[in-house]
C-alpha cells in the first residue's frame, strides 16, 4: 500500500512539475521585450508594387520570440490621421489579432478585435509575407493609438 501511494505521489509530482514548465515556456520563456529601435513598424501603400513605407511610431513597446513568427505583438502611438492612411495605405478586412501573454498588459486582444469589428479601429496590411505564410496587420485608432501583430495569411490560413 506504501508503495502505490508513493508512487501516485511521484506520478502527480512529475504531472505538476511538467505542467510548471510548460506554463513557463509558454507565458515567458520564448518572449523577449524588442528595442524599440530594432522594430520598424510599416504599411503597403495602395496598389501594392511599392515596398511597404516605414510610419512614425512613438511610445512603441514590442515582443517577439525566436519560436515563432507568430509571437511578435507591438503597442505604440502615431500621428497619421487615419484619413491619410485609408487613402495611402492597403486597408486589411481579416484582421484577428492574436493574444499576448498576460504580462505584455497594453496589448489586449479581445479589445482590439472588438475594435476593429466596430469600426472603432482600422487594420492595415503592414508588411505581407514577413515570414513563410505570415503578414504583419497595424490597427490604428483614431486617437493615435496604434497595435501590430503577425497573422497567417490565405497561404496557411483555414
Amino acid at each position: 500500500m506504501n508503495r502505490g501511494k508513493l508512487v501516485g505521489g511521484a506520478i502527480v509530482g512529475f504531472a505538476l512539475i511538467f505542467g510548471i514548465v510548460v506554463y513557463y515556456t509558454q507565458i515567458y520563456a520564448y518572449y523577449e521585450q524588442v528595442d524599440a529601435e530594432t522594430v520598424t513598424i510599416r504599411l503597403t501603400p495602395l496598389g501594392g508594387q511599392d515596398a511597404p513605407e516605414p510610419m512614425l511610431a512613438t511610445n512603441l513597446q514590442a515582443i517577439d520570440g525566436s519560436s515563432s513568427p507568430l509571437r511578435f505583438r507591438a503597442c505604440f502611438d502615431t500621428s497619421e490621421s487615419l484619413a491619410l492612411l485609408t487613402e495611402s495605405y492597403v486597408i486589411h478586412d481579416a484582421a484577428v489579432p492574436l493574444n499576448a501573454p498576460g504580462w505584455f498588459d497594453c496589448f489586449d486582444a479581445a479589445r482590439i478585435g472588438a475594435d476593429l469589428r466596430d469600426g472603432t479601429a482600422l487594420a492595415f496590411l503592414g508588411e505581407a509575407e514577413i515570414a513563410d505564410g505570415v503578414d504583419r496587420i497595424v490597427a490604428v485608432y483614431r486617437d493615435g493609438r496604434a497595435f501590430a501583430w503577425h497573422q497567417l495569411n490565405e497561404k496557411f490560413a483555414d
